[in-house]
Protein backbone atom coordinates (compact mmCIF):
# COMPACT_ATOMS: atom_id res chain seq x y z
CA UNK A 1 0.00 0.00 0.00
CA UNK A 2 1.46 3.40 -0.91
CA UNK A 3 2.40 5.68 1.99
CA UNK A 4 0.29 8.83 2.45
CA UNK A 5 1.83 12.10 1.32
CA UNK A 6 4.23 13.71 3.81
CA UNK A 7 1.87 16.65 4.43
CA UNK A 8 -0.99 14.28 5.31
CA UNK A 9 1.26 12.21 7.57
CA UNK A 10 2.26 15.39 9.45
CA UNK A 11 -1.30 16.67 9.93
CA UNK A 12 -2.90 13.42 11.06
CA UNK A 13 -1.46 13.48 14.61
CA UNK A 14 -2.09 17.21 14.91
CA UNK A 15 -5.71 16.81 13.84
CA UNK A 16 -6.20 13.94 16.28
CA UNK A 17 -4.75 15.99 19.14
CA UNK A 18 -7.00 18.92 18.22
CA UNK A 19 -10.10 16.72 18.16
CA UNK A 20 -9.24 15.17 21.52
CA UNK A 21 -8.58 18.57 23.09
CA UNK A 22 -11.83 19.97 21.73
CA UNK A 23 -13.83 16.98 22.93
CA UNK A 24 -12.31 17.15 26.40
CA UNK A 25 -12.79 20.90 26.68
CA UNK A 26 -16.33 20.90 25.39
CA UNK A 27 -17.42 18.07 27.64
CA UNK A 28 -15.89 19.59 30.77
CA UNK A 29 -17.29 23.07 30.16
CA UNK A 30 -20.83 21.91 29.33
CA UNK A 31 -21.23 19.13 31.89
CA UNK A 32 -24.25 19.44 34.17
CA UNK A 33 -23.33 19.63 37.88
CA UNK A 34 -23.69 16.47 39.95
CA UNK A 35 -27.29 16.07 41.12
CA UNK A 36 -28.95 13.33 43.14
CA UNK A 37 -32.08 12.45 45.06
CA UNK A 38 -31.30 11.63 48.66
CA UNK A 39 -33.36 10.11 51.46
CA UNK A 40 -32.28 11.01 54.99
CA UNK A 41 -34.25 10.11 58.12
CA UNK A 42 -37.27 9.32 55.98
CA UNK A 43 -37.29 12.70 54.19
CA UNK A 44 -36.38 13.28 50.54
CA UNK A 45 -34.00 15.95 49.28
CA UNK A 46 -32.42 17.11 46.03
CA UNK A 47 -28.68 17.65 46.46
CA UNK A 48 -26.46 19.36 43.89
CA UNK A 49 -22.68 19.43 44.20
CA UNK A 50 -20.59 22.00 42.33
CA UNK A 51 -16.88 21.91 41.65
CA UNK A 52 -16.02 25.60 41.41
CA UNK A 53 -12.91 24.77 39.37
CA UNK A 54 -15.24 23.45 36.66
CA UNK A 55 -18.70 24.89 37.41
CA UNK A 56 -18.73 28.70 37.00
CA UNK A 57 -21.18 29.69 39.73
CA UNK A 58 -22.64 33.19 39.38
CA UNK A 59 -25.35 35.28 41.06
CA UNK A 60 -28.09 37.27 39.30
CA UNK A 61 -30.69 39.77 40.44
CA UNK A 62 -31.41 42.29 37.68
CA UNK A 63 -30.89 42.38 33.93
CA UNK A 64 -27.95 44.81 33.43
CA UNK A 65 -29.58 46.26 30.30
CA UNK A 66 -33.05 46.97 31.71
CA UNK A 67 -32.45 46.93 35.51
CA UNK A 68 -35.53 44.70 35.73
CA UNK A 69 -35.32 41.84 38.23
CA UNK A 70 -35.32 38.40 36.65
CA UNK A 71 -37.69 37.23 39.36
CA UNK A 72 -37.72 33.56 38.39
CA UNK A 73 -35.47 30.88 37.01
CA UNK A 74 -37.24 30.62 33.65
CA UNK A 75 -36.68 34.33 32.92
CA UNK A 76 -32.98 34.00 33.78
CA UNK A 77 -32.80 30.91 31.56
CA UNK A 78 -34.29 32.85 28.62
CA UNK A 79 -31.87 35.72 29.24
CA UNK A 80 -28.97 33.29 29.03
CA UNK A 81 -30.26 31.59 25.90
CA UNK A 82 -30.52 34.95 24.15
CA UNK A 83 -26.78 35.32 24.78
CA UNK A 84 -25.80 31.83 23.70
CA UNK A 85 -25.65 30.41 27.21
CA UNK A 86 -27.36 27.23 28.43
CA UNK A 87 -28.57 27.12 32.03
CA UNK A 88 -27.25 24.02 33.80
CA UNK A 89 -28.18 24.83 37.40
CA UNK A 90 -30.12 27.49 39.30
CA UNK A 91 -31.62 28.13 42.71
CA UNK A 92 -32.89 31.14 44.65
CA UNK A 93 -30.19 32.91 46.63
CA UNK A 94 -31.67 34.09 49.91
CA UNK A 95 -34.16 36.11 51.92
CA UNK A 96 -35.51 39.43 50.63
CA UNK A 97 -37.54 42.35 51.92
CA UNK A 98 -41.01 43.68 51.05
CA UNK A 99 -39.57 45.64 48.13
CA UNK A 100 -38.22 42.39 46.63
CA UNK A 101 -34.63 43.44 47.33
CA UNK A 102 -32.09 41.28 49.18
CA UNK A 103 -32.53 41.76 52.93
CA UNK A 104 -28.81 41.41 53.61
CA UNK A 105 -25.46 41.50 51.86
CA UNK A 106 -25.64 40.97 48.12
CA UNK A 107 -22.49 41.05 45.97
CA UNK A 108 -22.71 40.47 42.23
CA UNK A 109 -19.52 40.12 40.18
CA UNK A 110 -17.52 42.07 42.74
CA UNK A 111 -20.07 44.88 43.18
CA UNK A 112 -21.80 45.26 46.55
CA UNK A 113 -25.41 46.08 45.65
CA UNK A 114 -26.73 45.67 49.21
CA UNK A 115 -24.47 46.08 52.28
CA UNK A 116 -24.03 43.61 55.13
CA UNK A 117 -27.04 43.75 57.46
CA UNK A 118 -26.28 43.37 61.17
CA UNK A 119 -29.58 44.94 62.34
CA UNK A 120 -31.32 41.73 63.21
CA UNK A 121 -34.62 42.92 64.61
CA UNK A 122 -37.21 40.69 66.23
CA UNK A 123 -36.69 36.94 65.69
CA UNK A 124 -40.46 36.54 65.45
CA UNK A 125 -40.41 38.68 62.32
CA UNK A 126 -38.52 36.23 60.16
CA UNK A 127 -35.80 33.61 59.74
CA UNK A 128 -33.15 36.22 58.95
CA UNK A 129 -33.35 37.36 62.58
CA UNK A 130 -32.96 33.85 64.00
CA UNK A 131 -29.34 34.23 65.05
CA UNK A 132 -26.73 33.82 64.00
CA UNK A 133 -27.34 34.50 60.33
CA UNK A 134 -24.55 34.19 57.82
CA UNK A 135 -22.98 34.76 54.43
CA UNK A 136 -22.19 32.41 51.59
CA UNK A 137 -19.41 33.92 49.50
CA UNK A 138 -17.26 33.03 46.51
CA UNK A 139 -14.02 35.01 46.53
CA UNK A 140 -11.97 36.40 43.61
CA UNK A 141 -9.51 33.48 43.80
CA UNK A 142 -12.39 31.04 43.23
CA UNK A 143 -12.76 29.54 46.70
CA UNK A 144 -16.04 29.55 48.64
CA UNK A 145 -16.98 29.72 52.31
CA UNK A 146 -19.96 29.95 54.64
CA UNK A 147 -19.34 32.32 57.55
CA UNK A 148 -21.48 33.84 60.26
CA UNK A 149 -22.22 37.46 59.40
CA UNK A 150 -20.03 38.66 62.27
CA UNK A 151 -17.11 36.49 61.14
CA UNK A 152 -17.53 37.60 57.54
CA UNK A 153 -17.31 41.22 58.65
CA UNK A 154 -14.27 40.48 60.81
CA UNK A 155 -12.52 38.73 57.92
CA UNK A 156 -12.77 41.89 55.83
CA UNK A 157 -12.27 39.97 52.58
CA UNK A 158 -13.93 41.28 49.41
CA UNK A 159 -16.16 38.74 47.67
CA UNK A 160 -16.92 38.25 44.01
CA UNK A 161 -20.34 36.71 44.68
CA UNK A 162 -22.10 36.75 48.05
CA UNK A 163 -25.51 36.46 49.66
CA UNK A 164 -26.50 36.94 53.29
CA UNK A 165 -29.30 34.86 54.72
CA UNK A 166 -30.26 33.14 57.90
CA UNK A 167 -30.21 31.37 60.10
CA UNK A 168 -26.94 29.48 60.06
CA UNK A 169 -27.80 25.77 60.03
CA UNK A 170 -24.43 24.40 61.15
CA UNK A 171 -21.64 26.37 62.87
CA UNK A 172 -18.20 24.80 63.27
CA UNK A 173 -19.72 21.33 63.20
CA UNK A 174 -22.53 22.11 65.66
CA UNK A 175 -26.23 22.53 64.95
CA UNK A 176 -27.61 26.00 65.54
CA UNK A 177 -28.57 25.85 69.26
CA UNK A 178 -31.84 27.66 68.55
CA UNK A 179 -33.26 24.65 66.69
CA UNK A 180 -35.73 22.30 68.41
CA UNK A 181 -35.55 18.67 67.30
CA UNK A 182 -39.31 18.04 67.44
CA UNK A 183 -40.38 21.46 66.14
CA UNK A 184 -43.68 21.48 64.28
CA UNK A 185 -42.57 24.34 62.00
CA UNK A 186 -42.44 22.39 58.74
CA UNK A 187 -41.59 24.04 55.43
CA UNK A 188 -39.81 23.32 52.19
CA UNK A 189 -36.27 24.54 52.87
CA UNK A 190 -33.07 25.21 50.91
CA UNK A 191 -29.49 25.69 52.04
CA UNK A 192 -25.83 25.69 51.03
CA UNK A 193 -22.43 24.73 52.38
CA UNK A 194 -18.82 24.73 51.19
CA UNK A 195 -17.43 21.29 52.07
CA UNK A 196 -14.03 22.35 50.77
CA UNK A 197 -12.81 25.65 49.29
CA UNK A 198 -13.98 24.49 45.83
CA UNK A 199 -16.76 21.98 46.59
CA UNK A 200 -20.13 23.64 47.15
CA UNK A 201 -23.28 21.72 48.05
CA UNK A 202 -26.83 23.02 47.60
CA UNK A 203 -29.84 21.12 48.94
CA UNK A 204 -33.60 21.58 48.91
CA UNK A 205 -36.19 19.48 50.69
CA UNK A 206 -38.81 17.70 48.60
CA UNK A 207 -41.24 17.79 51.54
CA UNK A 208 -41.76 20.19 54.46
CA UNK A 209 -39.14 19.70 57.20
CA UNK A 210 -38.12 21.57 60.35
CA UNK A 211 -34.84 23.45 60.85
CA UNK A 212 -33.34 20.78 63.10
CA UNK A 213 -33.81 17.96 60.58
CA UNK A 214 -32.62 20.13 57.70
CA UNK A 215 -29.49 21.13 59.62
CA UNK A 216 -28.77 17.48 60.44
CA UNK A 217 -28.88 16.68 56.72
CA UNK A 218 -25.99 19.08 56.16
CA UNK A 219 -23.95 18.01 59.18
CA UNK A 220 -24.58 14.27 59.45
CA UNK A 221 -25.25 13.23 55.85
CA UNK A 222 -23.45 15.81 53.70
CA UNK A 223 -20.49 16.33 56.04
CA UNK A 224 -20.64 20.12 56.23
CA UNK A 225 -19.00 21.96 59.14
CA UNK A 226 -20.73 25.24 58.29
CA UNK A 227 -24.02 25.53 56.43
CA UNK A 228 -26.43 28.38 55.70
CA UNK A 229 -30.19 28.39 55.28
CA UNK A 230 -31.21 30.15 52.08
CA UNK A 231 -35.02 30.32 52.10
CA UNK A 232 -38.23 28.47 52.82
CA UNK A 233 -41.45 27.59 51.08
CA UNK A 234 -40.63 29.33 47.79
CA UNK A 235 -37.31 27.51 47.25
CA UNK A 236 -36.59 25.40 44.19
CA UNK A 237 -33.54 23.93 42.50
CA UNK A 238 -33.33 23.58 38.72
CA UNK A 239 -30.92 21.10 37.11
CA UNK A 240 -30.61 20.73 33.36
CA UNK A 241 -32.09 17.37 32.41
CA UNK A 242 -33.74 16.82 35.79
CA UNK A 243 -36.06 19.82 35.92
CA UNK A 244 -37.24 21.40 39.17
CA UNK A 245 -37.16 20.10 42.73
CA UNK A 246 -38.35 21.65 45.98
CA UNK A 247 -41.45 23.69 46.69
CA UNK A 248 -44.57 23.23 44.54
CA UNK A 249 -44.88 25.75 41.72
CA UNK A 250 -47.98 27.39 43.22
CA UNK A 251 -45.96 28.51 46.28
CA UNK A 252 -43.11 30.09 44.32
CA UNK A 253 -42.94 33.89 44.34
CA UNK A 254 -40.45 36.25 42.65
CA UNK A 255 -36.84 35.85 43.74
CA UNK A 256 -34.47 38.69 44.58
CA UNK A 257 -31.36 36.72 43.64
CA UNK A 258 -30.64 33.52 41.73
CA UNK A 259 -27.51 31.38 41.76
CA UNK A 260 -26.73 29.93 38.35
CA UNK A 261 -24.27 27.89 36.35
CA UNK A 262 -24.24 28.64 32.62
CA UNK A 263 -22.33 26.96 29.79
CA UNK A 264 -21.93 27.97 26.13
CA UNK A 265 -24.62 26.44 23.92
Amino acid sequence: MPRPPRMLRRWRPLALLALLACAAGCNSSARTPSSRELSFDGQNYRVVTLDLKRDPLSLHWRDPASSEAYGDIETLQQWGEARGQRLLFATNAGIYDRQNAPLGLYVENGKTLVPLNLAHGNPASGNFSLLPNGVFAVYPDGHAAVRTSADFKADGKPARWATQSGPMLVIAGQLNPQFVDDSGSLKWRSGVCAKTPHEVVFAVSEVPVNFHDFARLFRDELGCRDALYLDGSISQIFVNGDGYAGAPAFLVRPYAGIFAVFAPQ
